[in-house]
């Protein structure tokens, strides 16, 4: 029988939350054509739980160890060997959606895992030049094939072993709440790319220091054409190589025996019994 006439695949959608009421419903709501949708929580303190149910939604609660082990998780929790990987800030469009339709019609015939472009907003623009378009992620894929593989648990990516195709189509995708959200978040991977990068023994340089955030900038705003994007692509790269310039900052210091985060507070001592 071949793949067309066959039944199409099944199809689990996997996504990791922690309160994120806020975006999780829009999120839900684009992914009506998968067979399942499950949602591993990190025990939220909003409403994410509820929303996610509602919406029809199998959720499980795990604590967070990272980012990659959570989605790895997910993967493994479906139901279905296809799998969809999404988080919580982002939506499938309608292009997308029917390039995964058809996709999945045709039985993800010659594919191990299909990747596509990511398309991010940056308050109130979306972003379709320099370093932030078109950002292809593999998201769709045969977990009996790959999955969120290595030991990097920040910047995870997903992997499969076989072909991977490209589809039509956008994965719409709301990063950040506020300036100030987007900075801390950024200052937080930093750190975790810093650690990583030290223990498997990478280590940064004074020429690195130096020129890593001007290239980033330079090369996503002039060479890629971030400039085209106007007061939100020049504020977007200069962000992003504060990223690079506090990332090895980090690594500079973490080589030099420096701590690069607060240390945790210990308990204060009483006299009672």
């Amino acid at each position: 029988m071949s793949p067309s006439s066959a039944s199409p695949p099944r199809l689990s959608a996997c996504i990791i939350a922690f309160n994120e009421a806020g975006r999780l419903g829009d999120c839900l709501a684009s992914l009506d054509f998968c067979d399942e949708v499950l949602v591993v929580d990190s025990f939220s303190t909003d409403a994410t739980v509820e929303i996610a149910r509602a919406a029809g939604a199998r959720v499980l609660q795990r604590p967070f160890d990272g980012f990659r082990s959570q989605k790895q998780f997910a993967v493994e929790q479906a139901t279905h060997d296809w799998v969809l990987c999404l988080d919580a800030d982002e939506r499938v469009s309608p292009e997308l959606r029917a390039s995964l339709v058809a996709a999945r019609e045709g039985g993800f015939e010659g594919a191990a895992g299909y990747r596509f472009a990511r398309l991010s907003d940056y308050f109130g623009r979306f972003l379709r030049h320099g370093n932030a378009y078109p950002d292809r992620v593999l998201r769709l894929f045969d977990r009996r094939r790959g999955g969120w593989r290595g030991k990097r648990e920040i910047h995870e990516a997903a992997s499969v072993d076989g072909a991977v195709k490209t589809l039509r189509g956008d994965l719409i995708h709301y990063p950040y709440r506020s300036l100030e959200q987007q900075l801390a978040k950024t200052q937080k991977y930093a750190r975790m790319m810093a650690e990583h990068d030290f223990a498997r023994g990478k280590r940064a340089s004074l020429a690195k220091l130096i020129v890593s955030p001007a290239w980033r900038f330079w090369r996503g705003y002039l060479l890629r054409g971030g400039f085209l994007d106007g007061w939100h692509g020049l504020v977007y790269a200069y962000v992003r190589a504060n990223y690079v310039r506090q990332k090895t900052v980090m690594l500079w210091l973490l080589q030099n025996g420096q701590a690069v985060a607060d240390a945790p507070a210990k308990p204060v001592a009483t006299d009672k019994p």
